[in-house]
């Protein structure tokens, strides 16, 4: 099977050759600008060939434009930090703007977009990742408790936030499809997780914006949900117009993945613990993390990943073990 027949034969619960298999990392020295971006994406997919690529954007990317100022190291290792944030009272909430997708920060990702779309074979879908509207409102105030009390000091002002958040990003996710990109990478960081927060105040701050992002890319060929963390929400989100879900299987708070393919027809994603096995110099642990993931799905309706982004430091015969696993012929 060719990459595309793979996916769309897992995706219907359809017999394929094999799992498609597909890992994502951060580049951050190279993803300052559109070209180091795609290049270093490209660069990526060129050596590792998975079965899809997950974009993972510069790492601030969606908060640079209301004004959020970060610190870039240059080295590969090390994360941006924040300078500067740009909601410093309850007030700012009420100065967003939506943003033209094809301007700034966003503009030079589908820049970028494009640049991937041109070079990448055409056998191979690409997704971008977008973050919910909680998610981001999380990262402009950068301190959860924050935004714990403004739901319940300042609602009306949070959620006049999050609409022009939703917008933004609901016009910027249709715009990455026209770029040639299979769909989003959905993805709700610290926020969908109830060591945070409630179902209730999920469904009033989170549910309502994020389906309307969901509701703008509706016709895509491969939309991901990731619900991150630990004790998630996932349980919460199956219900979500989505194509398939990725989350973090190995974390014994989590559901695990025969738990979730017996509750819904969406294709699961995941089965690598990336926080530890990826990590350490041992690739029995990550093969035999794969060959458990198979057993407990039966190979249907799954692909092999891990349950977020990995760190840089992994090393290549990991990665390399794990595109081997069920392709020993993979050189």
């Amino acid at each position: 099977m060719d990459k595309r027949t793979r996916i769309k034969a897992t995706l219907k619960g359809e017999p394929v050759d094999r799992p498609a298999v597909s890992f994502w990392r951060h580049f951050y020295k190279e993803e300052t600008s559109a070209e180091g971006l795609a290049e270093a994406m490209l660069g990526f997919q060129n050596k590792y060939d998975w079965d899809f690529m997950k974009v993972n954007p510069r790492a601030e990317y969606h908060v640079e434009d209301w004004g959020n100022i970060y610190a870039y190291s240059g080295n590969d290792h090390i994360k941006p930090q924040l300078k500067e944030g740009c909601i410093k009272d309850v007030n700012d909430w009420k100065k967003l703007d939506v943003l033209p997708p094809n301007q700034g920060v966003l503009g030079e990702h589908l820049k970028a977009l494009t640049l991937i779309s041109k070079s990448l074979d055409k056998d191979v879908y690409f997704v971008m990742t977008v973050f919910t509207p909680l998610s981001i409102a999380l990262r402009l105030v950068n301190d959860a408790t924050v935004l714990v009390r403004l739901m319940k000091e300042a609602p009306d002002a949070l959620h006049q936030g999050l609409q022009v958040i939703t917008e933004t990003f609901a016009d910027f996710s249709r715009a990455c499809l026209d770029t040639g990109a299979s769909g989003i990478f959905f993805a709700t960081t610290h926020c969908a997780t109830k060591d945070l927060l409630s179902y209730e105040q999920y469904d009033a701050f989170g549910r309502t914006y994020d389906l309307q992002v969901l509701d703008a890319v509706k016709d895509a060929e491969f939309n991901i949900l990731h619900v991150c963390k630990s004790n998630n929400m996932l349980d919460h989100l199956l219900d979500y117009p989505v194509h398939a879900v990725n989350w973090d299987a190995a974390d014994k708070t989590n559901p695990g993945l025969g738990e979730v393919l017996r509750r819904t027809d969406k294709t699961i994603i995941g089965g690598v613990d990336h926080t530890q096995h990826l990590l350490a110099n041992d690739p029995e642990m990550i093969l035999k993390d794969a060959q458990n993931a198979y057993n407990e799905t039966g190979g249907k309706k799954w692909m092999l990943g891990g349950g977020c982004t990995f760190l840089p430091q992994v090393s290549e015969k990991n990665l390399m073990a794990l595109r081997r696993v069920f392709d020993p012929n993979f050189k």
